[in-house]
């Protein structure tokens, strides 16, 4: 019986297949080392971005809270210097109001006089001289109407002289508006002629009653 032998690989034939195997087992670690760093360095990527970002959420978040209270701050100081200016506005024109209708003749001060000129009337029946005469008819009207005109250019002044005055009482370095000094000038320029004028008047200083002949 034939028996066949298998021959026995040579050195030269295992040193090739060795190096021909080697290239292709260098080239598969190779592929996996480098593929390994790509999967892992999303990961640092990722809290890197993170990283970035968060500080600068945070500073946005931060600059929004700071604006939202400065306006809150900005329309609380707006507020409360609105409603003191349109104290002191309204101020200014009710005196600069008064001191025109002082100056002017007011209504009260017609109403007043009629009366007492009616109160004369009855009282110059009684009268036994033309001087008392006259004071009764004329001279007390006349009086009455310097009085309450003279009463309403004083108010016109103090309304006027405390708008101007209230700073100096209020908060440091706060200023009006200059056509409200403007307006509250105004006031005490009418206010002083009117209580300087009627003041004359009530004494009969700027005219005198008229006399009768005797």
């Amino acid at each position: 019986m034939d028996t066949t032998k298998t021959l026995a690989p040579t050195a030269a034939e295992t040193d090739a297949a060795e190096e021909q195997a080697a290239p292709d087992t260098a080239a598969a670690t190779t592929a996996a080392e480098g593929a390994a760093p790509a999967d892992g360095a999303a990961e640092p990527a990722v809290e890197a971005a993170a990283e970035t970002e968060t500080p600068a959420a945070a500073e946005a978040g931060a600059a929004g809270d700071e604006d939202a209270e400065f306006d809150e701050d900005a329309t609380d100081g707006e507020d409360s210097g609105h409603g003191s200016g349109v104290g002191a506005a309204a101020t200014s024109i009710v005196a600069a109001g008064l001191g025109l209708v002082a100056l002017s003749g007011s209504w009260v001060s017609r109403v007043i006089a009629e009366r007492q000129t009616l109160i004369g009337q009855i009282e110059s029946v009684n009268a036994t001289t033309a001087k008392e005469k006259i004071a009764a008819l004329y001279g007390d009207a006349w009086h009455m109407t310097a009085l309450v005109n003279g009463v309403l250019s004083t108010l016109a002044l103090l309304l006027a002289a405390f708008v101007l005055a209230r700073p100096a009482f209020g908060t440091p370095g706060r200023v009006l508006p200059v056509w409200v000094r403007s307006v509250s000038w105004a006031a005490v320029a009418l206010g002083v002629l009117g209580v300087l004028v009627f003041g004359l008047m009530y004494f009969d200083l700027l005219v005198a009653l008229p006399t009768a002949a005797q």
